[in-house]
């Protein structure tokens, strides 16, 4: 379960260019984890539990909501966390971003949100089909999705409002 933390991290990646705090800021990893949903199911052959229904995750002063999450284990270690449905991660630091679903793979320790990505902080807003953050070397890429007409290609795109906080 504690690496829930590094989804709730992704909102400091992927507003680094903006923020005040660094991409590879300290956080508690030691932190409690809370997280609270409308139900619970583990599968103990497929090593899974999986939270469902107006989840909510909150370590310090991140929280993330998804309509679901799921935690994979090997060798009785979290490896992936996948959060689907909606996603939100919200920190008053670096603000809020949103998606259709993340992925937080703890060996490789990268961080993949898809589907409609946007990131928030003050008035100024980037938006692409898809993020991946690698928490070992501070990299992260947004990259454009599907035009309107179908074709790949999509752009990124962004917006900066000056003198914002």
């Amino acid at each position: 379960m504690k690496t829930l933390f590094a989804i709730l991290i992704l909102s400091l990646m992927t507003g680094t260019a903006f923020a005040a705090t660094p991409l590879t800021a300290k956080r508690d990893n030691n932190a409690p984890i809370a997280i609270a949903s409308d139900s619970f199911q583990a599968d103990l052959n497929a090593k899974t539990g999986t939270y469902s229904g107006n989840v909510m995750v909150s370590q310090g002063d991140m929280k993330l909501r998804a309509n679901q999450v799921r935690i994979s284990t090997v060798g009785g270690k979290a490896d992936k966390v996948t959060a689907n449905g909606n996603v939100v991660v919200d920190s008053p630091s670096s603000g809020t971003t949103t998606g259709d679903n993340g992925v937080y793979s703890v060996g490789p320790r990268t961080v993949v949100m898809t589907g409609n990505v946007v990131w928030k902080k003050g008035k100024d807003v980037m938006r692409g089909a898809q993020l991946t953050v690698n928490l070992n070397t501070g990299q992260v890429a947004l990259g454009g999705g599907v035009r309107s007409s179908g074709s790949p290609n999509g752009r990124v795109q962004g917006v900066f409002i000056p003198n914002s906080n």
